[in-house]
C-alpha cells in the first residue's frame, strides 16, 4: 500500500484541524485517504474527481465495511476533496493582484463566505455526524435507528449543497421535504421519516427548533393490506427452510415477532414452566410477553440442549462471551459468559473485536435469514411477495380469524395503538352475516 504524499499529509492533517475532528478519529480518517489513494491508482481512477467516491464506498461495500465505516470514509475523502480545493485556493490567491483585497486585511480560505472565481465549496458536516451518533447513543437508540437518521441526515446536507449547519432554516426543511414529494415522488411514510429525522437532527444536534412547518407538499399516503400467508403455504415455506432458520420463522409465525425482536432472544428470555416467551427491548425499547406455541415446546427444548454443548465449547476456547446491550457488561462483569446471557440463535462464527482482539459470540445475522425467507418462498412456488415481517402479519390475522378480540392481538404484538392493530380487519374475511333486517327484529 501506498504512502500519502508528505505534503497531502501535512495539509490534510491542518484541514482536519481546522475543521476540529477529535483526536481519535483523525488516525482513522488519515487510513481511509490512504485506502482511497491506493484504491484510485488501482483501478485508474482520478483521486481529486468526486465521481471516484461512490466507486470506493461500493468497494468497501463488498467487502463487508460495515455502514458506520462506510459513512466514515465517505466523510474522510469528503475532507480530502475539501483541502485539494482549499489547496487550489491559496495558489490563485497568491496569483491575484494585491489591487484586488483591502490591504492588511487577512482572509480565510476555508470560510465559506469567502468566494474567489473558483466555484465555493460546502462547509464541513463531520461534527454534526458525531454529535448524531452520541445522542443517539445516549437515548439507547437501535443502531438501525442510527443508520436511518444518518441517511436522511446525508441526503439533506446533499440537498443543501453542504451549506453551513449554523444557518440552515426551517425553509431548508420545507424546501427538501416538499422536493421528496413533487420531485421524487416517495411515499408518506418515506416522507414522514424523513420529517423525524430532521427534527431529531435540529433539535438534539443543533439546538433549536424547527418552528411551523407550513407549506409542505405532503406525500399521498395510500391505503396498504399486509400480505397474509395461508397456514399450508407457511407449512410450505417451513419444510424448505434448514435448521436453524425453520424455528426461526415458527416462532415469528407462532408469537408474532418482528424479526430483530426473535434473533435477539436469549436463553433466559424462554419460561417453559409457565409456557411464556418474554420479549426484551422490542420496538421502542418496550418489554412484552407472548405464549410459547405448545407444538414448540419439544423443538425448543432440543434445541436447548444443544446450545448448551455449544456453550461449553465456547468456554474451553476461553472465548470473552456474547456481546450485551449498553453497560450491562459492566455492571454484571461476568454475564457474558453466563449460559443465561447466551443468544438462542448464536452466529456459527465467533466475531473477533477489532479493539480487544477478544473473540464474542453474536446471533444470526437478519440477512442470512432473509435469504433463507427468499430463497424458500421461491422453491415453495408461491405466488404472493412473502418477507419475514409476513408471518408477524399473518399471526394477526390468523388471530382475528379465530374470533381473538382486537385488544388482546394488539398487546401480543406490542402497538402503542391499536388503529395500528386495526389494519388487519382488512385481510380476512367478513364473518358477519348481513341479512336486511329492523333492528327491532335484533
Amino acid at each position: 500500500m501506498h504512502t500519502i504524499p508528505s505534503t497531502l499529509r501535512n495539509q490534510f492533517d491542518g484541514y482536519l484541524n481546522s475543521k476540529t475532528v477529535p483526536k481519535k478519529y483523525q488516525g482513522l480518517y488519515k487510513k481511509w485517504l490512504q485506502y482511497y489513494l491506493d484504491f484510485c491508482r488501482k483501478y485508474d481512477f482520478s483521486p481529486e474527481n468526486r465521481e471516484s467516491l461512490p466507486h470506493f464506498i461500493q468497494k468497501l461495500r463488498d467487502r463487508k465495511q460495515t455502514i458506520s465505516q462506510q459513512d466514515q470514509a465517505n466523510d474522510a475523502i469528503t475532507l480530502y476533496y475539501q483541502t485539494v480545493k482549499a489547496s487550489t485556493r491559496e495558489k490563485e490567491i497568491k496569483n491575484y493582484s494585491p489591487n484586488v483585497f483591502e490591504k492588511g486585511k487577512q482572509y480565510n480560505v476555508n470560510d465559506p463566505s469567502f468566494s474567489t472565481s473558483v466555484k465555493g465549496k460546502g462547509a464541513s458536516w463531520v461534527n454534526e455526524y458525531h454529535r448524531l451518533e452520541d445522542e443517539i447513543h445516549i437515548r439507547h437508540y437501535s443502531p438501525r435507528t442510527l443508520s436511518t437518521y444518518r441517511g436522511w441526515v446525508r441526503k439533506f446536507q446533499a440537498f443543501t449543497k453542504s451549506k453551513s449547519p449554523d444557518s440552515l432554516s426551517p425553509d431548508d426543511v420545507k424546501q427538501f421535504l416538499t422536493h421528496l414529494a413533487v420531485k421524487r415522488k416517495v411515499a408518506s411514510t418515506t416522507q414522514n421519516q424523513a420529517f423525524n429525522s430532521l427534527l431529531f437532527f435540529y433539535r438534539h444536534v443543533l439546538n433549536r427548533e424547527f418552528g411551523e412547518i407550513d407549506g409542505v407538499v405532503r406525500a399521498k399516503r395510500k391505503p396498504y393490506i399486509p400480505v397474509v400467508l395461508s397456514r399450508g403455504e407457511i407449512e410450505s415455506i417451513i419444510d424448505h427452510l434448514d435448521p436453524p432458520y425453520d424455528l426461526v420463522v415458527k416462532l415469528l409465525y407462532g408469537c408474532g415477532l418482528r424479526l430483530f425482536e426473535c434473533l435477539g432472544l436469549r436463553i433466559q428470555c424462554f419460561n417453559f414452566d409457565m409456557g411464556i416467551l418474554t420479549v426484551h427491548d422490542g420496538k421502542g425499547q418496550k418489554d412484552r410477553t407472548v405464549p410459547l406455541p405448545k407444538i414448540l415446546l419439544p423443538e425448543l427444548k432440543d434445541s436447548l440442549e444443544s446450545l448448551k454443548i455449544l456453550h461449553e465449547k465456547d468456554l474451553k476456547k476461553k472465548y470473552a462471551g456474547v456481546f450485551l446491550v449498553n453497560a450491562l457488561e459492566k455492571k454484571y462483569k461476568n454475564a457474558s459468559r453466563d449460559f443465561v446471557w447466551q443468544w438462542f440463535f448464536p452466529a456459527k462464527q465467533l466475531t473477533k473485536e477489532k479493539d480487544t482482539g477478544e473473540y464474542r459470540r453474536y446471533h444470526l445475522h437478519q440477512s442470512h435469514v432473509q435469504k433463507a425467507i427468499k430463497n424458500a418462498v421461491n422453491t415453495s412456488r408461491i405466488t404472493k411477495r412473502a418477507s419475514a415481517h409476513t408471518f408477524r402479519h399473518s399471526f394477526a390475522s390468523h388471530l382475528l380469524q379465530a374470533n381473538y378480540d382486537i385488544r388482546t392481538i394488539q398487546e401480543l404484538l406490542g402497538h402503542s395503538d391499536v388503529r395500528t392493530t386495526m389494519i388487519y380487519t382488512h385481510t380476512i374475511k367478513s364473518q358477519t352475516k348481513k341479512e336486511a333486517k329492523s333492528p327491532l327484529d335484533f
